[in-house]
């Protein structure tokens, strides 16, 4: 909604964002620990949470939605089941038919949409995933993914100041992207990312990339709800077709 309409440029929702989602993640933890927050996370993991969205705000205004989320969630899926495979995991044949299934879906999903990709959008949106592969990984069997998160957040903010400064001339900032921006960083950033590595930790690398590709159909079905999107048989169909490849892969057992 912030980007797609033009409310605000690129980088001040980048800053935006991760500037919201670390006051939100530090105040929470503050109230958790009561008292002054102990944060986890590392500086490298910070660059990677940096390098996922500076490129994934730019690309949106280089792609098409559709395009843009299959090149950002096959980026991150192949990311994470390369690790999986190199970390020793044989995903069963089910799983395999499972995953191609839930491809199939949702490349049905959005090909109405797609165009010939801009070369340069399609390489940042291929860095945004590879990214966020990256940073799911890190986060497997986190013990703390409040404060892990937090810390990530708090050091990516320099990062994302400097490319700010950077782009200070292309500054456009409307109040609406300020408040949506804040909104992604806050609540969608922030607190989902600890409910994602909290999920993790019941997760193998595998699984974990597998339910990954729900999220295009839960955003689908946002714009059905948030947007007054029209319901199609090519939204029902392919959202059938996603789910029912996860509940085959999920449902498979893990071989070594």
């Amino acid at each position: 909604m912030a980007l797609g309409t033009a409310t605000i440029d690129a980088a001040s929702f980048s800053t935006i964002r991760l500037i919201a989602g670390a006051c939100s993640l530090v105040l929470i933890t503050a109230a958790r620990q009561r008292g002054m927050p102990r944060l986890q996370g590392s500086w490298t993991a910070a660059a990677v949470l940096f390098v996922y969205a500076i490129p994934f705000s730019y690309s949106y205004g280089l792609l098409t939605t559709g395009t843009g989320a299959l090149i950002l969630f096959g980026a991150a899926q192949v990311t994470m089941l390369r690790a999986a495979l190199v970390s020793g995991e044989r995903p069963h044949v089910r799983q395999w038919v499972g995953l191609f299934l839930a491809i199939g879906g949702l490349v049905y999903l959005v090909l109405p949409g797609l165009a010939a990709p801009s070369p340069a959008g399609a390489v940042l949106m291929t860095v945004a995933g590879v990214a966020w592969g990256m940073y799911s990984i890190r986060g497997h069997g986190a013990t703390d993914p409040l404060a892990l998160n937090a810390g990530n957040f708090v050091r990516s903010i320099p990062m994302t100041l400097i490319v700010s400064l950077a782009a200070l001339r292309f500054r456009h900032v409307e109040t609406t992207g300020v408040l949506l921006a804040g909104v992604s960083g806050a609540v969608m950033s922030g607190l989902g990312y600890v409910a994602w590595y909290g999920a993790l930790k019941g997760l193998s690398a595998t699984r974990a990339s597998l339910v990954q590709l729900l999220v295009p159909v839960l955003a689908a079905v946002g714009g059905l709800v948030v947007l007054r999107e029209p319901l199609t048989v090519r939204l029902v169909l392919s959202s059938v077709i996603v789910i029912g490849g996860i509940a085959l892969a999920l449902t498979a057992t893990e071989r070594g």
